[in-house]
């Protein structure tokens, strides 16, 4: 990372971000060699990342293929407004998240069902969901992901401006909020 200051060292804000982001973004190498950017839900346990997917696609192809994946989530926080006299202090105030890692499809019925259940909890946590039946299964691959490496980042900006930020933040206004430049 060129901007250390920026990375996220506590392990606990990397885990808040990834079980509040609802898309990430999963990049494989395509078979042409180009790089493939997929947006897709998640859900992480046991330091792995799990998704499910058709069994059959380019995005399966690539994994198997080439089981190297990079996979990246972002929360966007806050944009500071430009001012007249200069515009160019607009920015936007956000956290990421960047995992490296290897994926596999999943095949073992236990960590499937794990992997579908931890997608559940976080994308409907009220309940209300019965069991998977065996004739989605079939039909639904799940996929994990190895963490080899996680970094994070932010941005939440300096002095007064932090502190309304994180007053923001500490009070559940909706995000993105909108900030005057002139804050910092």
């Amino acid at each position: 990372m060129r901007r250390h200051k920026k990375e996220i060292i506590e392990q606990n804000v990397i885990d808040n971000l990834l079980r509040s982001a609802t898309v990430g973004r999963l990049g494989t190498k395509g078979k042409d060699g180009y790089p493939r950017i997929k947006p897709l839900n998640f859900a992480c346990a046991d330091h792995a990342l799990y998704f499910h997917s058709a069994k059959e696609g380019e995005k399966i192809d690539d994994i198997l293929r080439d089981s190297r994946v990079c996979f990246e989530v972002d929360l966007p926080i806050a944009y500071v407004k430009g001012s007249q006299e200069d515009p160019c202090n607009a920015s936007y105030l956000y956290q990421s998240v960047i995992i490296y890692g290897k994926a596999a499809l999943v095949h073992d019925k236990v960590e499937r069902r794990k992997a579908l259940s931890e997608l559940m909890r976080k994308y409907q946590p009220g309940g209300g969901y019965g069991e998977f039946l065996d004739a989605k299964l079939a039909i639904t691959a799940v996929v994990r992901i190895d963490i080899e490496t996680m970094t994070g980042k932010e941005d939440l900006g300096t002095g007064v401006l932090r502190d309304n930020v994180l007053a923001g933040l500490q009070a559940g206004k909706p995000l993105p909020m909108e900030m005057q430049g002139d804050e910092g």
